[in-house]
């Protein structure tokens, strides 16, 4: 290893431990506080981290590597793009302010070319699993030609090997075949809270090799190795192999003497081990017993440099929390911060001249010039910022279909996928499937028929080769576009993620739809919040919905995904409730995952569709009979802007009834009975709560900026009410996703829906039980239109 090289590095690896420490101080302690919430960052989870960082940016990653920064180290993260350019200033002195550095990693919000948002721990770790599986899904295809292979890599902390969505992901990975990934687990034995349990580090080893994966124990740096051939050494490596974590951790802490003190009364022999120990003053062995190998350079560049395969790779790599830093090795150091005192202090140490803490190289022993020159030769940053860009993807007029009389929206998302599949369109070809172990009951069997299963290698499906009758031929080959997970939804929604982020990562356009039952959603949901966060763009399928699955019962009946829809940030929701309006829906959504501008929202309905998102479809299993109509421009237009009147309230309207979903017909006989006496009631379709309420949120909030005529959509369909109509909601979901229309100018409402556990039966059992049925409708109409009496309205039991 060149000792210029070296020398470059150790010093810039001081420059990162004092940058990542200041940004933290100085937000904390210099910058004006003008709300008194504690600031806060991370000091020695950052330091444990510096050396191996250091290690991987500035010599062994590649432009084409792709990093998960373990969420903690992200001043470290910030600081090492600040010296190769990519951070400014004026974002480190604001870290964790108004647009400022971000405390986590963020592909969104942080300007530092960062690969995967982290932050909710152990998904990014994840993430990286996931997006190696997804660049030999587009290698396999023969595109991205002219970008090279990379390593995807994450940074983990030890204690967030806890989480379990890092297992599931494991599991996965194991059964595509894993490649090209590499996770460093920062083994410094403490958490949040605690230090971790002793011998952790075998059970990491174990599960790691039980998977396929090449582990790599970095325990000893390159000082303590010189010492342990030293005679007594074999003595001191035994000690240290033997001693307790905490107990490690605290004479850390404690420095050199306590170092001395300690060795000397368990293993200091007045011959070989306490001539070891007497060679070294109080400060250099207190050195030698810090030189973990996760924080030797010399170790780190030669563990990583001679990797030379595709296969998984594991690190566990011991270091120290807070390395370098006064509190190194204390218990309560995980969210401590240096005092003003302790901070002047390691300035002295560093030669950093007051008024110099931001200078890029100021206190260190190489010239400048020498610095930045090895700075413009990293290979990492050959190529400046890494983000790629794609073609987008021709997405026709419209999605042909052909369908029944009487079907249900997952019937029909499944036949017009069939007959996607079927056409040799760029747009077939760039839509990827994906479903955990649900692939036929959520209806992708058409579509994985004729397009068959991923593989990198062919494997032929034995049921088919030994004649046994299937409707399905699962057939695994490298030019197959369906995933297959097993059953875990976090594994969905992080590959969904990873393949939703193949424009940006790899430059191949991808768009994928993936397929679950919806109340499972909520098993997947941080997974899910995950992938919105990192703008990652994807359709979500989610089917069977609410009670409608009768006779499944409560576990499989789902009542608050309506209400996870609206919320969710970068997520379109739609619940449609006939096919002519999801095949609408659906081809608006293939452009809507497309598109990245910026500007104003639409003035027609103040949604900010030009950035684009991603798109929740919540479907049903029920069999409803279809409108016979021709999709006219202004319905299709309506269908994707929210709403739609089915059947236009007269001008002396006291009931409109808002449906959502598979309650279709109950609303429409409902309306039935109500005609029979009310003529001018109206029918509204709601096919999105979501983009209803987010355009008349922002139409509020255009009027308040002085935009006085700002409409929204929702605005102008119940403009034309008299202002004591009644209105009547339902939905087979929590009734407050339709509540708020009141809302809008004022009307009286009652909603309806469900609010708890359903259990099994049919579905009129259950509508009725749940008050959602046609007679409900009925009732409520009465009640929101101030007890006018309604002729035909029967009974509740």
């Amino acid at each position: 290893m060149p000792d210029a090289r070296l020398a470059c590095l150790a010093e810039l690896e001081k420059k990162i431990l004092w940058l990542s420490s200041w940004t933290i101080h100085h937000a904390n302690h210099v910058r004006e506080n003008r709300d008194g919430l504690k600031v806060g960052g991370h000091q020695a989870s950052s330091a444990s981290l510096a050396t191996i960082m250091t290690a991987l940016y500035l010599a062994v990653l590649r432009p084409q590597d792709r990093v998960a920064v373990k969420p903690h180290s992200s001043p470290v993260f910030h600081a090492i793009q600040y010296l190769l350019g990519n951070q400014t200033r004026e974002k480190l002195v604001n870290f964790r302010g108004w647009k400022g550095a971000q405390s986590y990693p963020s592909r969104t919000k942080d300007v530092d070319d960062v690969d995967f948002s982290t932050g909710s721990v152990g998904l990014g770790v994840a993430q990286t699993l996931f997006a190696s599986l997804v660049q030999d899904y587009v290698k396999a295809k023969g595109w991205a030609k002219d970008w090279p292979e990379g390593r995807m890599v994450a940074l983990i902390g030890d204690a967030e090997m806890d989480e379990g969505n890092i297992f599931e992901a494991l599991l996965e990975g194991w059964k595509h075949g894993l490649r090209n990934c590499w996770w460093i687990i920062d083994y410094n034995r403490q958490s949040l809270d605690a230090v971790i349990r002793e011998g952790l580090w075998q059970r990491f080893e174990s599960i790691f090799r039980n998977f396929g994966w090449e582990v790599v124990i970095l325990k000893y740096g390159s000082l303590l190795e010189k010492a342990f051939k030293e005679p007594g050494g074999e003595a001191l490596r035994r000690w240290i192999d033997h001693c307790p974590n905490q107990l490690y951790a605290a004479l850390c802490y404690q420095g050199g003497a306590a170092w001395r003190k300690r060795l000397m009364d368990e293993i200091g022999d007045q011959g070989e081990v306490t001539a070891l120990l007497e060679r070294r003053s109080d400060a250099e062995l207190a050195r030698l017993m810090t030189n973990l190998a996760g924080h030797d350079l010399p170790t780190l560049l030669e563990a990583f440099e001679g990797i030379r395969h595709d296969r998984p790779v594991c690190f566990i790599a011991y270091t120290i929390k807070g390395y370098g830093l006064p509190f190194q090795g204390h218990k309560d150091n995980h969210a401590g911060l240096m005092t003003p005192a302790q901070m002047e202090a390691l300035r002295e140490s560093m030669g950093i001249r007051p008024g110099h803490e931001w200078d890029r190289f100021e206190g260190l022993s190489l010239p400048a010039a020498e610095l930045e020159a090895f700075l413009k030769s990293v290979p990492f940053a050959r190529k400046g910022r890494r983000r790629l860009a794609a073609a987008r993807v021709e997405v026709p007029e419209s999605l042909p279909f052909r369908p029944a009389a009487e079907m249900s929206t997952q019937q029909g998302f499944g036949l017009i996928l069939s007959e996607l599949a079927g056409t040799r369109t760029s747009l077939a070809e760039r839509v990827v499937t994906t479903s955990p172990d649900v692939t036929v009951s959520t209806n992708l069997g058409g579509w994985v028929n004729r397009r068959k299963l991923f593989a990198r290698e062919e494997m032929a499906d034995i049921f088919k080769h030994e004649r046994i009758p299937s409707p399905f031929h699962w057939e695994f080959s490298p030019k197959g576009q369906h995933l297959e997970l097993g059953i875990a939804e976090m594994n969905l929604f992080v590959l969904l993620s990873a393949l939703g982020l193949s424009h940006s990562l790899f430059g191949e356009r991808l768009l994928p739809i993936g397929t679950l039952y919806d109340p499972f959603i909520e098993r997947g949901l941080d997974a899910l919040n995950y992938a919105c966060y990192q703008d990652a763009r994807f359709v979500v399928v989610a089917t069977p919905s609410g009670v409608t699955l009768a006779p499944e019962g409560g576990a499989h009946q789902s009542i608050a995904t309506p209400l996870i829809g609206m919320a969710q940030d970068g997520l379109a929701a739609f619940e449609p409730a006939f096919v002519d309006e999801l095949a609408v829906i659906l081809r608006w959504a293939f452009d809507y995952l497309q598109r990245d501008g910026e500007g104003d929202p639409d003035e027609r309905t103040w949604l900010r569709d030009q950035t684009g998102g991603s798109v929740y479809l919540r479907l049903s299993t029920r069999i409803i009979e279809q409108p016979q109509r021709a999709m006219t421009e202004d319905l299709a237009r309506d269908i994707i802007d929210g709403a739609y009147w089915l059947r236009r309230p007269g001008p002396n309207a006291d009931t409109v009834i808002a449906y959502t979903g598979a309650v279709a017909p109950e609303a429409i006989e409902a309306v039935g009975l109500i005609a029979e006496d009310r003529r001018d009631v109206g029918l509204l379709a709601v096919t999105s709560a979501d983009r209803l309420n987010a355009g008349w949120q922002a139409a509020e909030r255009a009027r308040q900026r002085g935009q006085r005529n700002a409409m929204s959509h929702i605005e102008r369909l119940l403009a034309p009410l008299p202002r004591d109509c009644g209105l009547v909601t339902v939905l087979d979901g929590h009734p407050a996703t339709l509540a708020w229309l009141g809302g809008v100018h004022g009307h009286r409402v009652k909603a309806l829906g469900v609010e708890h556990f359903g259990q099994t039966g049919a579905i009129q059992d259950l509508y009725r039980h749940h008050g959602i049925d046609a007679n409900a409708i009925v009732h409520a109409a009465q009640s929101a239109s101030r007890g006018r009496p309604i002729r035909y309205l029967r009974a509740l039991p």
